[in-house]
């Protein structure tokens, strides 16, 4: 299962992640919160990147900028999180070459 990183569902990552786990559903999203909660793995943009971008939007806006004049980014920085304890929960074994690219394991 493919969980999009909105508000809702990561309000939501809980149940998400009880109903697939029960079911031995692998699931893969975006952001770190969700292998945090359990999901099998996370693949997406390193967040506190993202976040110190922001910081230099908001100081060019204070600063006069208008918001439509400035450049659109996108992420250079991604990371790919997985968790090992929901690997064993639902009976999958990680491959060996996937485990050393991991950024973090869970385990």
């Amino acid at each position: 299962m493919s969980i999009f990183s909105d508000s809702f569902a990561v309000a939501n990552r809980r149940q998400i992640l009880d109903f697939a786990i029960a079911r031995k559903m692998p699931v893969m999203s975006g952001w770190p919160v969700f292998a945090d909660s359990g999901a099998l793995c996370t693949y997406g943009p390193r967040l506190v990147d993202s976040y110190a971008r922001l910081a230099s939007y908001v100081d060019r806006i204070a600063k006069g900028a208008r918001p439509a004049d400035l450049p659109i980014e996108r992420p250079t920085t991604f990371e790919l999180v997985l968790n090992q304890k929901t690997a064993n929960a639902i009976g999958l074994k990680l491959p060996q070459s996937l485990l050393v690219r991991a950024d973090r394991l869970i385990s």
